[in-house]
This record gives C-alpha cells, structure tokens and sequence, in this order.
C-alpha cells in the first residue's frame, strides 16, 4: 500500500517557532506524513525562542531535508504532496516567492507546489509589513498562495501563548481541511 503523500513543512527565520513546532506535533499525533525542511535562520530562531535544538524538527517529521539540497524529491513535481506550508515565513522568503528565486529547497519546493497548482500557505511574521513586502505578499496571493499571517481571535478569550499557538495551528490545519479541536469556531458554544 502507498503511504499518503506528505504535507511539506518549511520553517523559515521569521519569530514564530512554537507555531512550527506545535503543527509537526498535531501533525505526527494525528498520523498525517510530513516532510520537513528548515532553513539555518529557523534553526537559529528555534534556539533562542525555545532552547529546544535545532534537530528537534526532523524528530516530529516522516522526511527531513536539508534546505541546500536542490535535489530533494520535494523539489520536484513528480513527487506528489498533500500540499506545503512556510510557518513562520521570513520577509525574505516571501521575496524570494515573489521574486521567482528557487535556491534555496524552501524556495524550490514551494515554486514547485505554485507550477503544480498544490496547496501553498505562508504564514508571515512581520510586523509592521513594510510596503514592498505588502507588494509581494500581494502577488503571492494572486498566484493563489494563501497569507495567513499570525494573528489571534480575541473572541476566544485566549490566556496563555500556547492558546494563541493552537489558534494559528488551527487556521493551518483548517486550509488542508484537517479537522481539529485546536480552538472554537466563531458562534459555537462559549465562543
């Protein structure tokens, strides 16, 4: 039997490690494959908001790729996937996207889910976005990227960070139609 194709999960330098951390955790709980890649600047953000080493990533994943290794199979159509997310996404990546610059394995196997048609969601972390990074993330979104940058729903009531975590984990999830208990819908009891 064929293992189902993984969801590509990109940790780029942006602040926003516990967002990644957490989506690989739901993900390997919930039994979906992932395939992970981490740029050196997620790895250096992962240390200093966390302490946790920067292996700790390739532990949560089915696959783990090195971000200079071109010749991954995720950098490739023919690899199939259930689709990619960059959480967090750098300013930079997002430029690179927007640029159609692939020398990186983020950077590749994000344009090659774009040419695919796959699932693509960047989740920036930038605050406040300058105007160019504006322009780019618009012309992410009008190649059919989903931006869904870090934000809370304060209807939730939320009272610790790792509410707010599971929130933003939860919006990802939702693009890949996953369903979760990570928080309350708008309208639904208590919410």
């Amino acid at each position: 039997m064929a293992e189902d194709p993984p969801i590509v999960v990109a940790v780029t330098g942006a602040s926003g490690a516990p967002i990644a951390l957490r989506l690989l955790e739901w993900l390997r709980d919930a039994g979906v494959p992932t395939a992970v890649v981490v740029s050196e600047g997620g790895r250096r953000v992962l240390a200093a908001e966390s302490g946790v080493p920067p292996d700790r990533y390739a532990t949560l994943a089915a696959r783990s790729y090195d971000d200079q290794d071109l010749a991954a199979p995720i950098a490739s159509g023919t690899q199939p996937t259930r689709g990619m997310v960059i959480v967090p996404c750098s300013s930079n990546t997002v430029a690179r996207l927007a640029l159609g610059l692939g020398d990186s394995l983020i950077a590749r196997a994000a344009h090659v889910h774009l040419k695919e048609r796959r699932r693509l969601v960047i989740v920036p972390r930038e605050t406040p976005l300058p105007t160019l990074m504006l322009r780019h993330l618009t012309t992410l979104s009008e190649l059919g990227v989903v931006v869904l940058p870090v934000s809370t729903a304060y209807y939730l009531k939320p009272g610790t960070v790792d509410e707010i975590t599971d929130y933003v984990v939860g919006k990802v999830l939702d693009q890949f139609a996953l369903p979760h208990r990570l928080y309350r819908p708008w309208g639904a009891e208590g919410a």
